[in-house]
């Protein structure tokens, strides 16, 4: 057949083309390792910037509550000598400030009780974004390993 030009290309040249495909069982290997200790190393970055991320906030949240307490111990300490100050117009002012005392620290034992309970409950702090990636990544393994 003349004037066709031949678009296929020869049989060495396919087999040739197809040994560059394949790779040997170590370099798939070692290519699987340098990957995976790529993803781990990405992974622990990931966990790294979100519990510093945590931490700011925590750490702002813990000066801002600390800061709004300090302004709040002012105000109870008003209030309180307000309270002795009326009490004291219908018992004697030693008394007036003996009710008021004990009221106050019935109230800070239950602020105690609840505060404590609640840190009981507390859960560890932990990169839930970054152990969800991980779990996400060892599933995927797990499924093309299976294939």
């Amino acid at each position: 057949m003349t004037g066709t030009l031949e678009t296929r290309p020869d049989r060495a040249a396919r087999s040739g083309a197809r040994a560059q495909d394949h790779h040997s069982v170590g370099e798939l290997v070692g290519q699987a390792t340098e990957q995976l200790s790529l993803l781990v190393r990405q992974e622990m970055a990931l966990a790294k910037e979100e519990l510093a991320e945590k931490g700011r906030r925590a750490g702002r949240g813990g000066g801002l509550l600390g800061a709004a307490g300090a302004v709040a111990y002012v105000g109870f300490m008003t209030m309180a000598g307000a309270a002795v100050a009326a009490f004291s117009l219908v018992v004697d002012v030693w008394a007036a400030a003996l009710i008021v005392m004990g009221v106050l620290f019935v109230i800070a034992a239950v602020l105690a009780a609840v505060g404590r309970a609640q840190l009981r409950r507390a859960t560890p702090a932990k990169p839930e974004q970054a152990l969800d990636s991980v779990k996400a990544d060892v599933d995927e393994i797990k499924g093309r390993a299976r294939r």
